[in-house]
């Protein structure tokens, strides 16, 4: 295992200034490597592994639209019925269709209303990440935080991790970064 840095940016031209500046101060090109982070949902995408863990809200959401269909059927059947001088049979098959599509719709919904939504600690956002091998060059790690927080990095972190091939070989998107760094740690402590 290896003392990996990383600097998370929002914008390419942040991520290749960062780049240039740890390379003049001499991170070699083999203890360098950027790449590009989907958005929480999509790290199936990426080579490196997929998405393994749901929301609860996403887990919950079936059961939730299951009873709201059932509920909102059944009241769609009592108007229907409640129509069926006026407006025929037909009325309690849009009736029930109706509250059916209603109910499950809000009762799937309502199940995403209790969750927690994740903050940035949490869920790693969509990103241009540059990884550096702290372990095998000659710029401290204090040098590598500096240069990603001047150059706008959102958030710094620090992993133990394994460095293959001028790349960080066991990066996984959906395991929380540990922040050390960069704009989102500083507004947070604010």
């Amino acid at each position: 295992m290896t003392t990996i840095i990383a600097g998370g940016f929002d914008v390419y031209s942040k991520t290749q200034e960062a780049i240039g500046r740890l390379r003049a101060a001499g991170v070699l090109e083999e203890n360098l490597c950027e790449f590009r982070v989907n958005p929480p949902g999509e790290h199936d995408r990426l080579a490196m592994g997929g998405d393994h863990h749901a929301s609860q809200g996403a887990k919950s959401a079936g059961t939730g639209a299951t009873a709201g269909a059932a509920i909102g059927a059944a009241a769609g059947v009592a108007a229907g019925i409640a129509a069926l001088p006026v407006a025929g049979p037909a009325a309690i098959l849009a009736g029930a269709g109706v509250g059916g599509y209603t109910g499950s719709l809000v009762g799937g919904m309502k199940t995403r209303d209790n969750e927690v939504q994740p903050d940035h600690t949490d869920v790693r956002p969509a990103e241009a990440l540059v990884a550096v091998n702290v372990g095998a060059g000659s710029v401290t790690e204090d040098e590598d935080i500096r240069i990603f927080e001047e150059c706008g990095a959102h958030q710094v972190e620090r992993a133990e991790g394994v460095w293959e091939n001028g790349a960080w070989a066991d990066f996984d998107a959906v395991r929380p970064p540990q922040l050390i760094g960069g704009r989102d740690t500083r507004e947070q402590r604010l």
